[in-house]
């Protein structure tokens, strides 16, 4: 196969030019009280047994409504799942675009570093005050799920969180310069799953570390794979064609200071 090599055409005041993606979504939050507990109710629900375990009567009973309200607002489960997943979306993605820039911003006029770039990505998710709140708790399995489900994971996360992440991408071809395309999307599809399986929260880490880790700590675990993924992302650039191979200028260097000078004769 191929080696594609990135041609670096990216300028961290590029992304201060563009308007934030956050203000782009100009539809209205929904705020009536009663579809909102159904919002509630639903992203619970969804996030337990999937949009199959679940009816529209289930959520109904959960809410406290009349079982009619969620096909009066929503119109279908399809589109209550497709609510739900889309109403903390744009937040989350204001918070990584705003960590995002401000590291854009920090490292000006060079490039920021790949930890750099790796911790806009995780901490905003993975720290604050709103791993207190269970709807998070909630929203971030369904995440987990959703990203794992053939069909709703394409349509939904490429719908909701793609722009943002092609940013991020863009951000780590100015870090990596001469970085195979491979091994950038390979390496952000560790991140992805990583940051998946840490959203799951489903305690398989407790048992296997007999609960020296748990999965429930999240802020740990943003620390753990910021370090390790760094790694992950600087071990293939380093890996990579364009930065094994040395100019001819430096071999040549390399060949002269290797080389023992010469001693001229005094006689």
């Amino acid at each position: 196969m191929t080696s594609v090599l990135f041609q670096v055409n990216v300028d961290p005041a590029d992304f201060a030019e563009e308007p934030p993606l956050s203000v782009r979504d100009t539809s209205p939050p929904i705020t009536n009280l009663r579809a909102v507990a159904i919002l509630d109710a639903a992203e619970a629900e969804f996030s337990v047994h999937g949009f199959d375990g679940v009816t529209l009567r289930t959520i109904a009973q959960r809410a406290g409504v009349d079982v009619a309200l969620p096909h009066y607002y929503f119109t279908s489960k399809d589109k209550l799942f497709v609510k739900v997943f889309e109403r903390r979306a744009k937040e989350l993605n204001a918070w990584r675009e705003a960590a995002l820039n401000d590291a854009l911003e920090a490292a000006h006029p060079r490039a920021p570093t790949v930890e750099a770039i790796v911790r806009a990505y995780l901490e905003p998710l993975l720290k604050g005050a709103h791993l207190a709140d269970p709807g998070w708790k909630n929203y971030y399995a369904l995440i987990a799920y959703v990203n794992n489900t053939p069909g709703w994971g394409g349509r939904l996360m490429a719908t909701h969180f793609d722009p943002l992440i092609r940013k991020f991408l863009d951000a780590l071809r100015l870090a990596m310069p001469g970085m195979q395309e491979q091994d950038l999307f390979w390496g952000y599809h560790c991140l992805s799953g990583a940051l998946t399986l840490a959203f799951a929260q489903t305690g398989r880490i407790d048992e296997l570390s007999s609960g020296l880790v748990r999965s429930r700590d999240l802020d740990e675990a943003c620390e753990h794979m910021a370090r390790f993924m760094t790694g992950g992302f600087e071990t293939s650039r380093r890996g990579a064609p364009a930065a094994r191979a040395k100019p001819a200028s430096a071999k040549l260097a390399t060949r002269k200071a290797a080389k023992p000078a010469r001693q001229k004769s005094t006689a």
